[in-house]
């Protein structure tokens, strides 16, 4: 396996031996971490080593005993106590597991003590936290997190923290703001127990960008491949985290729900839909009764305006648990999809009672909210869920939306740049950015995002109809006409195109033409100016102006009385314009002397 933090991703292979062992410490590890608590984490690795069991006939199954990793791991002394204080956490009575365990000395007792004590200092700042009007008000107590880091950062000094409490001290470091100190101790946490996810977890949401990914210095393990691709995910970098999942359900884990998952929300980050919905629909079918990402599902669905779909998706997640955030997000995308927003914005809300961090109900809220033009209420949800999340590049966006509603585009100048640096190959952060720049009066920057958009991909083909019109108000004629073309031929290809935006297209490029004396271009684009009701009256006035100054026969009485003719893929018209050899060259669209730099100010 290879150890640096680019892996190649075609390289993941592990043999049948290496799969064992995988199994093996993933069912060791899940022992310990269950012992200590640690549900999710005890969830994943016990998924994972389900995934595996099937690789593998009945007599090579090998188990891990809770009871060996329960005496190996814990005294006598302070087995009843445990026992007694792990029924007091599941009941999440964290108080009083805390106080029956604070004199143990066996390390998994210790961590449970410590970790009661943060989760039930946790549980009150939740428990504080009252919603009116979509605001959030907050009345933290730190006192807790102060008191714990005191006490784990003497036992650290002592050498005295194994791989679970070092986790545990990386969190509340990341809590109190000590961040770099946080992100030591959590990679300490993975080279003392490299199948530890919850310290792998919690690294990646600290990882801002790839700048920050590349410092690390990870152990050379199995596990990093499932960060890799986490951070990957996170960082919206969904090629590469695709390309990984892709590789490890290859090399093994083809039954792992978890590997399924997260390749579907791969596939939605990058736009492609359909693989997207694929994937999920095989999750349902393996795991039928699972919610976690199911939110997800939703706005796929959603985005695809598949009504039925979503109708049934949400029934479904009613019948398994109507008291879940996802199941709330899944009933307010379905209310948003029936233009019911009041109700689908009381669901977010629901949901965001269940979960206060749940990104994707903060979000979520904030789209209702300017659906129901509140921009007050849509600006704090935006903002609460970048205060859970720095890196939700949704929220920018959304951030830059109300404060373009509300004209103050400087602000919208912002959070659209923070947006696409999060996603800088996303043609809808470039367009928003460059239409602000435009609105700011910076036609230079505004053309560079517009033109990077066309050359990254614009699926909704609106990049240069406004490089084109910035080049027609800036008189820039030449580069306009260049612009108006390639949309016209691109249009043209694809087959999908904005009946007004082609109208105005073809005016342009006949007014040009005629104006430089390519009279036959001219004659060509003004006969589609016939074929649209906004430019029908001027078409007939540039053939007669043409024929009078070319030559070239009238045909305007003809044209006139055949109704207007659809734009067809292999429009005949638009790919034999500025075609000839005998005119002059026509101008190709080029970037002229712009840099291709994402703009900053």
């Amino acid at each position: 396996m290879a150890s640096d933090s680019t892996i190649a991703t075609h390289c993941i292979y592990f043999s049948p031996t290496e799969l064992k062992d995988i199994r093996l410490q993933a069912l060791s590890t899940f022992h310990q971490a269950n012992a200590r608590g640690l549900t999710y984490t005890s969830r994943w690795l016990s998924e994972l080593a389900l995934a595996l069991e099937t690789e593998f006939n009945d007599e090579e199954v090998e188990d891990v005993s809770s009871d060996s990793v329960y005496l190996s791991s814990i005294s006598k002394a302070d087995r009843t106590k445990h026992a007694v204080a792990m029924t007091y956490y599941q009941l999440k009575e964290y108080k009083r597991a805390a106080h029956l365990t604070r004199s143990c000395k066996s390390l998994p007792v210790q961590f449970l003590h410590y970790y009661c004590t943060y989760m039930a200092g946790e549980s009150k700042d939740s428990q504080s936290e009252l919603f009116f009007d979509g605001e959030q008000k907050r009345e933290e107590n730190r006192d807790h997190l102060v008191e714990l880091c005191s006490d784990l950062t003497d036992k650290y000094k002592d050498g005295q923290l194994d791989a679970y409490l070092l986790y545990l001290y990386g969190v509340i470091l990341k809590k109190t703001g000590y961040t770099e100190d946080a992100m030591s101790i959590l990679i300490k946490s993975v080279e003392m127990q490299p199948c530890l996810w919850s310290s792998w977890f919690e690294l990646a949401a600290m990882l801002n960008d790839r700048s920050d990914l590349s410092k690390l210095k990870l152990p050379n393990h199995w596990m990093k491949h499932f960060f890799l691709a986490h951070v990957y995910l996170d960082l919206q970098i969904g090629d590469q985290s695709a390309a990984i999942y892709s590789s490890l359900l290859e090399a093994g884990f083809a039954n792992s729900t978890y590997l399924i998952a997260q390749l579907a929300v791969a596939y939605d980050n990058t736009k492609n839909v359909d693989m997207a919905i694929e994937h999920f629909e095989n999750l349902r079918i393996k795991d039928p009764y699972r919610l976690d990402n199911m939110d997800t599902y939703s706005n796929v669905l959603y985005v695809k305006e598949m009504r039925v779909e979503l109708a049934d998706l949400a029934a479904k997640c009613i019948d398994i648990d109507r008291y879940r955030a996802e199941t709330c997000c899944v009933i307010g995308n379905y209310y948003s999809i029936r233009d019911q927003h009041e109700h689908a914005a009381l669901y977010f809300q629901r949901a965001l009672k269940l979960n206060p961090n749940f990104i994707s109900a903060w979000t979520l809220m904030g789209h209702e909210y300017m659906e129901l033009q509140n921009q007050s209420a849509a600006i704090q949800a935006y903002r609460q869920a970048l205060e859970v999340d720095s890196r939700d590049f949704r929220a920018w966006y959304g951030l830059g939306q109300t404060h373009e509603i509300l004209k103050m585009h400087h602000y919208s100048l912002y959070y659209y740049q923070q947006a696409l640096k999060l996603r800088p190959n996303d043609s809808r952060m470039l367009m928003a950015v460059g239409c602000t720049y435009k609105l700011l009066n910076k036609p230079q920057q505004a053309k560079i995002c517009f033109w990077k958009a066309h050359m990254i991909g614009d699926p909704e083909g609106i990049a240069l109809t406004h490089l084109a019109k910035l080049h027609e108000t800036l008189k820039e004629d030449e580069n306009a006409a260049a612009a108006f073309t390639t949309f016209v031929l691109d249009a043209a290809q694809s087959g999908m195109s904005n009946p007004r935006e082609m109208a105005h297209a073809y005016k342009f490029l006949a007014n040009y033409n005629l104006k430089i004396g390519n009279h036959e271009e001219a004659y060509i684009a003004a006969q589609k100016c016939i074929d649209y009701p906004e430019t029908r009256e001027e078409g007939k006035a540039l053939l007669s102006q043409i024929t009078k100054t070319s030559g070239i026969p009238d045909t305007i009485g003809q044209s006139s009385s055949v109704e207007p003719m659809p734009i067809e893929v292999n429009d005949s018209i638009a790919q034999n314009l500025f075609s000839h050899a005998s005119a002059t060259p026509a101008p190709h669209l080029s970037p002229r002397n712009l840099h291709f730099i994402t703009p900053d100010h």
